[in-house]
């Protein structure tokens, strides 16, 4: 990557450029010229400048509008006013429009000169920094925005999904009961609620053994590793009752009990 910083030189006086040229050379800058504004425009179009020093008095385009169009077309430059001729009324007005950052008088001083390029130089590469570092910080924001997006849409999607499985729960012909690794029930739907809570005081949050049926207890006691199919009689009627453990064998996180009547043989 090549990092020189490059300069325009506009002045329609070819000893002036070569003088300036001459000056500056030692900074290190790859200098660039052009002796009209229309000559200047041309070579901003053909590359990358970071600073221009433009004459006043020009024939044709006077300095001022050069650098005022240089403004609109290449806004990132640094803009130099370098002239004899202290013409307040265009100096002041292209301060006015911004198409200017320093105005400097003819005959310069040469390390004078130098300072103010180097500070235009450096005034030029800040706002290049800030530039890419916005850039960059939007990218964020933007790949932050779409992950808040992404997180947003999943959490909504698991939310319907929960709540339609909630809903399936509620609505299916059989009594489910979720009882944690503590023995608590943490969950049973509406018809378990029918069929299994003889007490009428509810199922959540009391432990199994206290409400279910003793014989549905039975079948949870004997039953090994909580796992398996069974069927036993209950209030006259006949109970097929499926035992299911959730979670790893050795972090279960507890069991689901189905119970479901079925008609007798």
């Amino acid at each position: 990557m090549n990092n020189q910083r490059t300069l325009l030189l506009v002045d329609d006086e070819e000893n002036i450029l070569k003088s300036l040229s001459r000056t500056l050379r030692r900074d290190g800058y790859k200098i660039l010229t052009a002796s009209s504004g229309e000559e200047g425009l041309n070579v901003l179009g053909d590359h990358k400048v970071g600073v221009i020093v433009s004459d006043q008095r020009m024939p044709g385009m006077i300095g001022s509008e050069f650098l005022n169009r240089a403004r609109e077309a290449y806004p990132n430059t640094v803009r130099i006013m370098l002239s004899g001729y202290t013409e307040l009324t265009s100096v002041t007005d292209a301060i006015n429009k911004g198409a200017i950052y320093k105005f400097l008088t003819k005959p310069w001083e040469d390390d004078l000169l130098r300072e103010n390029i180097d500070d235009a130089f450096q005034y030029y590469e800040l706002r290049q920094q800030n530039i890419i570092l916005t850039n960059q910080l939007n990218e964020i924001n933007k790949n932050l925005e779409q992950r808040v997006n992404d997180s947003t849409r999943d959490l909504q999607l698991s939310m319907r999904s929960l709540q339609m499985g909630q809903e399936v729960l509620e609505v299916l012909p059989c009594a489910v009961v979720g009882i944690d690794k503590e023995g608590m029930i943490v969950n049973a739907n509406k018809y378990a609620h029918i069929l299994l809570d003889e007490s009428g005081a509810g199922m959540l949050g009391n432990e199994a053994i206290s409400v279910l049926p003793d014989a549905i207890n039975s079948v949870l006691v004997n039953t090994p590793e909580n796992i398996g199919h069974s069927m036993l009689e209950y209030k006259n009627k006949l109970l097929a009752v499926n035992i299911t453990t959730l979670g790893l064998d050795k972090d279960c996180r507890g069991i689901v009990l189905a119970c479901m009547v079925v008609e007798k043989g």
